[in-house]
């Protein structure tokens, strides 16, 4: 959707979420001296300044990646994910949130290659203008993600994590990313697919997880963070999921040693928690 920036929700509890499971994704394919893909479905602008009068108009990251900020108790799965946060901010303030094809190029070899989609004109040129000199290695498409995705599977090195994380602000979005995982699915089986959606409380969204709990065949991971309770005037999202195809044996137990604290630091109310289903061989 072309109405739609990233820049006025950049840092907060979803990206939280999202980054730090991608974190622990790139972590684990940087681990075998192979290359890996990185395909993102909507990149963004690549990396966003929390001081800009964009974001400040939401100030959505005060309460994401603002309440970790200055944490000396993190779990050590959520260390790894701030140390990459940290890179963009040297001087030790919070200026810059990098977004995932930022999180994505400080796992990236020289034998790893990211291939990147952005509708966006604007975010779009600032992703390029991010990557003008890793041509070689980075690959920017002012395309549709959803649309162009097929076309870049099975990616020649054979190992990916694809990031699929729509706007939803159209309802199209919700049955187009089932549609467009299948369809992954079947070019590429052996893929690590991450499907990031929204908690609201919208009945597409409440249908979603459903419909992805259908779709469960091989190995599988389905993750549902909650800030809050649904808000009863039935507006605004309280938290986010994200459903993995093809997970890290590992990755369960990473997660369940730092959920439980960062429930208790992002939640707001007592409805905070979360829910992790899988199936891993």
């Amino acid at each position: 959707m072309l109405s739609y920036r990233h820049i006025f929700h950049a840092g907060n509890h979803a990206d939280v979420v999202k980054h730090f499971v991608l974190t622990e994704l790139l972590a684990y394919y940087k681990k075998k001296n192979k290359p890996w893909t990185y395909i993102d479905t909507h990149a963004g602008a690549g990396c966003y300044a929390l001081a800009g009068e964009t974001a400040g108009k939401t100030g959505e990251f005060a309460e994401g990646i603002g309440l970790l900020w200055a944490r000396s108790d993190l779990p050590e799965p959520l260390a790894a994910y701030m140390e990459v946060v940290r890179q963009f901010n040297p001087g030790g303030r919070l200026l810059f949130y990098p977004g995932s094809p930022a999180v994505a190029m400080t796992f990236a070899q020289e034998q790893d290659s990211l291939q990147l989609f952005e509708l966006h004109p604007e975010d779009c040129r600032t992703l390029r203008q991010a990557f003008n000199a890793e041509t070689r290695r980075v690959h920017v498409h002012g395309s549709d993600g959803l649309a162009g995705l097929d076309a870049l599977l099975p990616p020649p090195s054979r190992r990916a994590v694809v990031l699929i994380d729509p706007s939803y602000e159209i309802k199209a979005d919700y049955s187009r990313v089932v549609a467009t995982l299948i369809g992954a699915l079947r070019r590429f089986a052996t893929g690590c697919f991450v499907l990031w959606y929204p908690l609201l409380a919208r009945a597409e969204s409440r249908r979603l997880p459903k419909q992805l709990a259908g779709l469960r065949t091989g190995n599988w991971l389905d993750l549902r963070f909650r800030i809050s309770h649904a808000p009863r005037e039935g507006f605004g999202m309280f938290g986010s999921g994200l459903y993995i195809v093809n997970p890290p044996w590992v990755l369960p137990e990473r997660l369940r040693a730092a959920l439980p604290w960062l429930v208790e630091v992002l939640g707001t109310d007592d409805g905070a928690g979360f829910d992790l289903d899988c199936h891993i061989d």
